[in-house]
């Protein structure tokens, strides 16, 4: 007689299933992939698919994966062991890790599972390391690492545009930092996703809007972390797009040990958001003390130029008095040599008119008379004559005489020009003055 076919419960069927996986792949399984669709329940478990990224294919959205669960008992066993190592790693979307664990199904929904115990980061760190090695190379070969280095730092870079996550701790150092330098900064945020699979490309659109709002210099900084969580500052399109830019990028990414692609390829690159916003200062304050040198420089050269033309005006001044006093003392010495000339031509007519005088005086008679009279008329008239020529009497009687200061006479306007120095002498003295032009254009004192 036949025996009966068993008929199977789903509870019994999930368990024989429970114990056949056990017995082929024993109590850990390790298994490597990307993770995805994490999230975390009230409870305190985590759930996420790790994705074999690695299989080729046209279809991305149809990969192979595996379901895995991190009981909370489990998961605070997990993070005691990744602090004992410095938390060099943090699950979330995107990150490639190594995990082990017992698979088993999940009854409830007929689904396989891996009930996760253990992580292994050092295959997380290893692998990132090696693709940040193979990036850094790649974009050394293209002459990229150095190129926004290479890019001009504005003077004075006050328009900063500051790619972060907008609420986060980066951002509110890098603020508070700015607004402490008493720097009249305009700053533009722009929110960026820091962390998991978007980020990447969140960070690449940021940098591209900051570039294209004409500001002076981009501040990309992010809290630190797990490495595994600056994984997208070590992204090719981030590192890229910051290498190729027109405007200069400051980072301040991550902790003290931190090092990124985006550091090696910014213009410069700061441990700290803090740091980096304080790099920022530094230029502003640089550029502050160069502007205040030069103009102390300029207006001590000034100062020294004033100097210098002062001293020469009033040595130029003195010279010229001098010479203009020479000049009148020749004018005056030519006067009184004239005047002399005159008085002695004067006394020799009287002299002679006399000689006549007495002579005709010893003629009788009308006729001498005559020749008398005439005698003293002629007298009279040389004796006229004599005193209108005396440039002393001249002079009190209210003439001037008006020489310039290379003692040449002045006898018409159109004997000077506009700006002369004149020297005019009257009874009692000498005036200097100057020739002005007036409307007609002729010359006036």
């Amino acid at each position: 007689m036949d025996e009966p076919i068993r008929t199977w419960t789903p509870g019994e069927l999930h368990e024989a299933i429970n114990g056949l996986l056990e017995h082929v792949f024993g109590a850990v399984v390790w298994v490597e992939g990307e993770v995805q669709d994490l999230s975390r329940s009230k409870a305190g478990h985590v759930y996420f698919r790790l994705v074999d990224t690695a299989v080729d294919g046209d279809r991305q959205d149809n990969l192979p994966a595996l379901a895995v669960t991190l009981f909370d008992s489990r998961r605070r066993d997990v993070n005691r062991f990744l602090t004992s190592q410095g938390e060099p790693l943090r699950m979330s979307d995107g990150v490639r890790i190594r995990i082990g664990g017992r698979i088993a199904t999940y009854a409830a929904r007929s689904t396989l599972q891996l009930l996760m115990d253990r992580i292994d980061p050092a295959f997380t760190l290893g692998l990132l390391g090696q693709q940040r090695a193979r990036l850094l190379a790649a974009l050394a070969a293209e002459d990229l690492l150095d190129r926004n280095a290479a890019t001009a730092m504005p003077v004075v870079p006050l328009r900063v545009a500051l790619v972060t996550s907008i609420g986060s701790a980066a951002h509110a150092d890098v603020l508070d930092e700015l607004a402490r330098s008493d720097i009249g900064f305009h700053v533009e945020v722009l929110d960026a996703r820091t962390q998991g699979s978007e980020a990447p490309d969140s960070i690449v659109a940021a940098l591209r809007t900051a570039a294209g709002i004409g500001v002076d210099v981009i501040l990309l900084v992010r809290g630190g972390g797990a490495a595994t969580d600056l994984v997208a500052f070590d992204d090719e399109g981030v590192a890229r797009t910051i290498a190729a830019g027109a405007v200069p990028v400051i980072t301040g990414i991550g902790h003290e040990t931190d090092t990124t692609v985006a550091d090696a390829v910014a213009h410069t690159a700061r441990k700290t958001p803090t740091a980096a916003a304080a790099a920022l200062v530094d230029v502003v304050r640089l550029a502050q003390r160069r502007i205040l040198e030069d103009w102390d420089a300029i207006r001590s050269g000034a100062v020294a130029g004033l100097d210098r033309a002062s001293d020469r005006l009033t040595l130029t001044g003195r010279h010229a008095a001098m010479a203009s006093e020479v000049g009148l003392v020749r004018q005056l010495d030519a006067i009184e040599v004239h005047r002399r000339q005159i008085d002695a031509g004067a006394h020799r007519g009287i002299r002679r008119a006399g000689a006549q005088l007495d002579a005709l005086s010893a003629r009788p008679g009308r006729t001498a008379r005559s020749v008398l009279d005439r005698a003293g008329d002629r007298l009279t008239i040389l004796a006229v004559r004599s005193a209108g020529h005396d440039p002393v009497v001249a002079l009190r009687r209210g003439w001037t005489f008006t020489r310039t200061t290379e003692g040449r006479l002045v006898r018409s306007v159109e004997d000077v020009g506009s700006g002369d120095v004149l020297v005019t002498t009257t009874a009692d003295g000498m005036i200097r003055s100057r020739v002005l032009e007036d409307e007609g254009g002729s010359a006036s004192g």
